[in-house]
């Protein structure tokens, strides 16, 4: 099969009488739209969550050498024996019947991600590991970010702030300096040693008069600031990642909570369902609760 090199443009080597190619059919790749290929994100990670079941059956049917060899691959796999590439990674124990343990990784490199999974099923534990649910997605700076002038704009506009005051200076410039590190940690997010966690995916509606992607985007970014300030009472208590995963996977955004105290997951949920972007234009996916727990301490609790 030809390479993409050797495959010829027929809008130059045509002839006067011959077929032409116009530059916006298939086929015809310009020359400055050619970037380097690359599974490394050009900015931001690779998020994958990995939640698994145990197979008691299975389990039983393992000796005691394949079950301690198996736990130590575990905790191998989860814990300073993981691959370069990585630079997040918590692993949970849930209850319940959706999952028995789940993982959550963070990092530049894809493969890397995907090597533990691969482990985990490759391990002398893996005929007793039931994938029950998986999701990848990519971090990201959401559009409805303001920037420092937009911001700006947001106090004149929606707060009334006149901009000769030293108040709407001060805000301005305390938004900008803050501006830079909120959005290394929405790219880079480091993940908080608290106790526990929540996942769910969601989407936006698109059907009939709610349709989220219908709306101008004034609107949408305002729904998104009021969406926002309620998720703002819970600093301190709770903090969150949300990560891209439209054509990615089956829903368009995951959303992962951390919280010093699984009640605060319970009220930020409840009372930011409360929004009109989520009471109206928002669909949820399930939600996966677990507590965290260090690598070496995962096969004991979930009884491995």
């Amino acid at each position: 099969m030809a390479s993409e090199d050797s495959v010829s443009d027929t809008s130059e080597t045509a002839g006067a009488t011959g077929p032409r190619t116009h530059p916006s059919q298939h086929g015809h790749r310009p020359a400055a739209s050619l970037v380097p290929a690359s599974l490394v994100p050009e900015q931001g990670w690779h998020f994958l969550h990995l939640f698994y079941r145990i197979d008691r059956s299975r389990w039983a049917e393992l000796s005691e050498v394949e079950r301690q060899t198996g736990r130590e691959a575990l905790a191998a796999a989860l814990g300073q024996g993981r691959p370069a590439g990585i630079e997040q990674l918590q692993c949970f124990a849930v209850p319940g019947h959706k999952a028995d343990f789940g993982v959550i990784m963070a990092g530049p490199d894809l493969r890397a991600l995907h090597g533990v999974e691969v482990a985990l099923q490759r391990s002398e534990l893996g005929p007793a590991l039931v994938p029950t649910y998986s999701f990848y997605s990519l971090t990201e700076v959401s559009e409805y970010v303001p920037d420092a002038e937009g911001y700006a704009r947001i106090l004149r506009d929606r707060e009334g702030l006149d901009p000769e005051t030293s108040l709407y200076r001060a805000k301005v410039a305390s938004y900008a300096e803050r501006l830079e590190p909120m959005n290394r940690q929405r790219l880079y997010p480091d993940f908080p040693a608290w106790p526990c966690l929540c996942f769910y995916p969601m989407s936006k509606l698109r059907q009939g008069d709610q349709n989220w992607y219908e709306l101008p985007y004034s609107i949408r970014s305002e729904l998104m600031s009021q969406h926002g300030r309620s998720g703002m009472k819970f600093a301190g208590k709770v903090t969150q990642v949300i990560t891209a995963s439209t054509g990615l996977d089956d829903w368009e955004w995951g959303v992962t909570l951390w919280a010093r105290n699984p009640l605060y997951l319970k009220e930020i949920v409840y009372t930011m369902r409360f929004d009109e972007s989520s009471a109206r234009y928002a669909q949820f996916g399930n939600f996966y609760f677990g507590y965290i727990l260090p690598a070496d301490e995962l096969a004991g609790v979930v009884g491995l």
